[in-house]
């Protein structure tokens, strides 16, 4: 006779602050906590205002991440678990164009008073996160947070990190100075992003917004050549290093160093100051992430407008050829970005690695040698690659562009001068957290602090920063004063047919416009109608269903009415849990047989928030409530 299968366990965790939280999935990735489930169905009610207020609460530079952020709440986004998650970046950029800077006459000079005023209509917000804007505004009218005063801060780089951190330190009160390299300002974002994807005006008005709380910038200022750290140093009360990693890694193949042999980086900067170079009909470029695609498209668009100024290219020349090691299903490139480079004739070339540069008698570039790579990562997913070297192929080309890789430019730093530690990298040592280096003055923000990240990662690498400078100047920390509360929602209700809604896709130009000019925005705005319908798709994490144990009498109708199969009645020797679930089981039991007791478990995972269980439990023992959490800034001593 068979023994009876051992009965399934379940692991369980009983609902607490940090457990609530964890359900707002999107506001969780988030590396500023925006509550993009706020703004969404904020959008889905159709109150744009709040939409915009929730978006750039957090970010100053919600405008701009609306255009490009890696959206890593859209990769966490549980509707992605049931088909698609949500356009969260394109709902962004279709409030932030009704009411960000770009969108106002007076550009930044009076946004943050627009800001506090628009915040108090709409007062209470559901989930304010520490870096929220109006609690921290309110917090240094009240003097829960003293402002800084009488010093002053030096921030070297004025890509998102420098500025996050200038923004912030501006509020707090200190007098700020960034020194830019470039021309412009937004170091990275206005000269390495290319303007077919993110408008030269979008970013002058979402700077504007920093310079007019009073930040002061020096443009064509190179630190190292026009004024030295320690001179830095001695001018202000403290550094912040914000450089980010704005130089190509060379390609160690023969024939690399030929004068054909060019940075993708360093490219993609000359474009976009409007000094582009000399480029042949038959372009290579190495590499296969998101910098070789923009490099890739941005040639195709210079070759189509050296065509149209001097009529002596014929269109069946125009090649780009983009060759990386990884196969089309490692490529470390956006999905969007293999898509739309296919559509715009970027010829791909996958599973190839470069061995040569080929050059003709005169040194000048004729062609790459690739060898077929068999292997990119080993079975620990490390960078170990492996080639065919008898599989051989050559691309003729006049231009080879390089785009494997990004280094920084430090040389401004001398290590034992400025009593600075240095990595086995090279760069300096520091917390990742709060940017303080073995250098009490001097700070570091941004891809240097961690290594090249998102967009929004650098956003929140400066705004920390800007905390640990004033908690440097002041001897005193912002730390949040959790506020936790929980409100039924008797009128819950959603929209029609919501889980049944596909995804909502941004509308592109098509190819022949895209290819006219850099300028031409590829991705258009999302339409009012899509956005609310697309909107109207959020599961809305933050209402949970909450079971009181006292009214439910175990019949089992939540669980057969659920569409989902996210409910379960098990016994309670089939729970798996920490310290906190036996404190629960007890407390609850209260001299009861366990042996006799059950209890319902939800799988958070499957739940769509459609509050059927609730509308059929007969005793009312399920209700709909709505999880707000608040994190108000005040000072302790540090």
């Amino acid at each position: 006779m068979n023994a009876s299968p051992a009965p399934r366990r379940y692991a369980v965790q009983p609902p607490d602050f940090d457990y609530w939280r964890g359900q707002i999935k999107c506001q969780a990735a988030c590396p500023v906590a925006t509550d993009a489930r706020g703004y969404v169905r904020a959008i889905a009610a159709g109150d744009d205002e709040l939409a915009y207020l929730i978006a750039r609460g957090p970010n100053p530079l919600a405008s701009i991440c609306g255009r490009i952020c890696g959206a890593p709440c859209e990769a966490a986004c549980r509707r992605g678990d049931l088909d698609k998650p949500l356009a969260i970046r394109a709902l962004k950029r279709f409030v932030c164009e009704k009411y960000g800077p770009e969108a106002r006459i007076d550009g930044g000079r009076t946004l943050v008073e627009f800001l506090k005023e628009a915040a108090q209509r709409h007062a209470p917000r559901q989930c304010q996160d520490r870096d929220e804007l109006l609690p921290l505004l309110q917090a240094l009218l009240r003097s829960d947070v003293p402002k800084i005063d009488g010093r002053s801060v030096g921030i070297i780089g004025s890509g998102p990190a420098g500025l996050a951190a200038a923004h912030d330190l501006a509020l707090l009160g200190c007098a700020v100075t960034i020194y830019e390299m470039e021309p412009v300002l937004a170091g990275m974002l206005a000269v390495g992003v290319p303007e077919y994807r993110l408008p030269r005006e979008l970013i002058r008005a979402e700077v504007e917004v920093v310079t007019a709380m009073g930040v002061e910038a020096k443009t064509n200022c190179r630190v190292g050549r026009d004024v030295s750290l320690p001179e830095l140093r001695a001018r202000h009360d403290a550094v912040v290093i914000a450089v980010g990693a704005k130089r190509s890694r060379r390609l160690p193949v023969p024939g690399g160093e030929a004068p054909e042999v060019l940075g993708g980086v360093e490219f993609l900067r000359d474009v976009a100051l409007g000094r582009p170079p000399m480029l042949g009909s038959r372009v290579v470029v190495v590499g296969g992430g998101n910098v070789a695609y923009d490099v890739g498209r941005t040639v195709l668009r210079q070759i189509a407008l050296d065509a149209a100024r001097t009529a002596r290219r014929e269109r069946a020349v125009r090649q780009v050829h983009l060759c990386s090691l990884e196969s089309l299903e490692e490529m470390p490139a956006d999905d969007i970005e293999i898509i739309e480079g296919d559509e715009e004739g970027i010829l791909r070339r996958n599973s190839l690695g470069p061995k040569e540069i080929l050059l003709d008698e005169r040194g000048h570039v004729r062609g790459v040698r690739f060898v077929r790579c068999t292997q990119v990562y080993d079975e620990n997913r490390r960078f170990s690659p492996r080639f065919d070297e008898s599989d051989v192929t050559e691309i003729p080309c006049d231009t080879v562009l390089v785009a494997i890789g990004q280094s920084y430019d430090l040389d401004f730093i001398d290590a034992a001068r400025d009593g600075l530690k240095l990595t086995e990298r090279g760069l300096p040592a520091c917390d990742p957290e709060t940017g303080e280096t073995s250098t009490p003055d001097v700070f570091v923000a941004g891809d240097l602090a961690y290594g090249t990240k998102l967009l929004i990662h650098a956003v929140a690498s400066g705004k920390a920063v800007a905390r640990a400078v004033y908690r440097r100047f002041t001897g005193r920390a912002i730390t949040p004063e959790h506020v936790e509360l929980h409100f039924p929602v008797p009128d819950y209700a959603r929209e029609k047919d919501y889980e049944k809604i596909p995804r909502a896709h941004p509308p592109t130009l098509p190819v022949a416009e895209r290819l006219a000019g850099q300028d031409r925005m590829v991705e258009c705005a999302l339409s009012e109608p899509a956005a609310r319908r697309e909107a109207g798709r959020c599961l809305d994490c933050g209402v949970n269903t909450v079971f009181d144990g006292d009214r439910c009498i175990l019949c089992g109708g939540c669980v057969d009415v659920c569409p989902e199969l996210c409910l379960r009645i098990v016994a309670l020797e089939q729970m798996d849990g920490d310290r906190r679930l036996s404190e629960v089981v007890s407390r609850r039991l209260n001299g009861f047989p366990a042996e006799q007791a059950s209890a319902i478990l939800k799988d958070e995972t499957l739940c769509i928030r459609c509050a059927l269980c609730a509308e059929r439990c007969p005793t009312g023992a399920i209700t709909m409530e709505r999880f707000h959490f608040e994190e108000r800034p005040r000072c302790l001593v540090a």
